[in-house]
């Protein structure tokens, strides 16, 4: 596989007039070698299909390109289109730009039903919105294969936590009931441009088996309002969700317990035993 030579991604912006757009939750990396290393996180990309958001000047999507993927890639900010069919030009077939907003697009369409990876740095303003959308769909194991997303780095320290810890919470169970999730990789404020305020780091995931019986839809329900109020009781937090309460008291969960003490597997049983309740109410 030949890899055509590129100026700098440096340059390329500078010669564009670019800068990371606040507003948009930009932040770019230039970096080539650090980009190398994001983008092998997922194995072997030749040949595979590649869905990312939010490219901006293509820093990550350049380097997916020279792992041989195709790459389909998601960006609502104009002034980055024309150097993103640059780019195209220069991988001829291999990539693919749609100007749009990622939580518009649906990307089982875009792939026509074939399997696919997903690596993004997620703009902060998107980013836990498009991970839970991709962590919920019905139908399990899902068309993506992996995800390999740059979160702050408290946002994946929540991903990743276990029960008990101060930052397990709903996105802990979310990710954690259904997805194989660690840290890959941590990324200094310094490598971007503009430094943000906080840390980054890479989560990577991989689809595991779910426990059977349980409706993603009715998880992430209880989960939300569990969480949200993390300092009541479950009998108060959970009161709100029709036959939580009686659920709790059939596993023998104590009422009195708050969010942050209760397992995965604690949580996956509450969720089966409410959704097996709501089936016998209606039938």
């Amino acid at each position: 596989m030949t890899v055509p030579a590129l100026p700098p991604l440096r340059e390329t912006v500078r010669a564009h007039g670019l800068s990371a757009s606040k507003a948009l939750g930009q932040n770019f990396l230039f970096d080539e070698q650090l980009l190398d290393r994001i983008a092998a996180l997922p194995g072997d990309l030749h040949g595979q299909t590649v869905f990312e958001v939010g490219p901006g000047p293509g820093g990550l999507t350049r380097a997916l390109l020279r792992t041989g993927a195709e790459v389909i890639a998601v960006e609502r900010d104009d002034r980055c289109l024309p150097l993103l069919a640059e780019l195209a030009d220069a991988f001829p077939g291999r990539l693919r730009v749609i100007a749009d907003d990622a939580m518009a697009v649906d990307v089982d369409a875009l792939t026509g039903g074939a399997p696919y990876h997903i690596v993004a740095n997620l703009p902060y303003n998107v980013g836990t919105a498009l991970f839970t959308r991709w962590l919920e769909p019905a139908s399990w194991p899902p068309r993506w294969r992996s995800l390999t997303l740059m979160f702050q780095l408290e946002v994946a320290e929540r991903i990743v936590a276990p029960v008990g810890a101060a930052a397990y919470g709903r996105l802990s169970v979310l990710a954690q009931w259904r997805t194989h999730a660690r840290i890959a990789m941590k990324v200094h404020r310094s490598a971007f441009t503009p430094p943000p305020k906080v840390m980054s780091a890479i989560v990577h995931l991989v689809p595991a088996e779910q426990p059977a019986g349980v409706d993603p839809r009715l998880l992430s329900k209880l989960t939300e309002k569990g969480f949200g109020q993390r300092r009541k009781m479950l009998r108060q937090s959970l009161k709100g969700v029709a036959g939580a309460i009686e659920a709790l008291e059939a596993l023998g969960i104590d009422p009195t317990r708050r969010a942050e003490t209760v397992s995965i597997a604690e949580w996956t049983a509450l969720a089966r035993t409410v959704g097996t309740r709501e089936t016998a109410a209606f039938a």
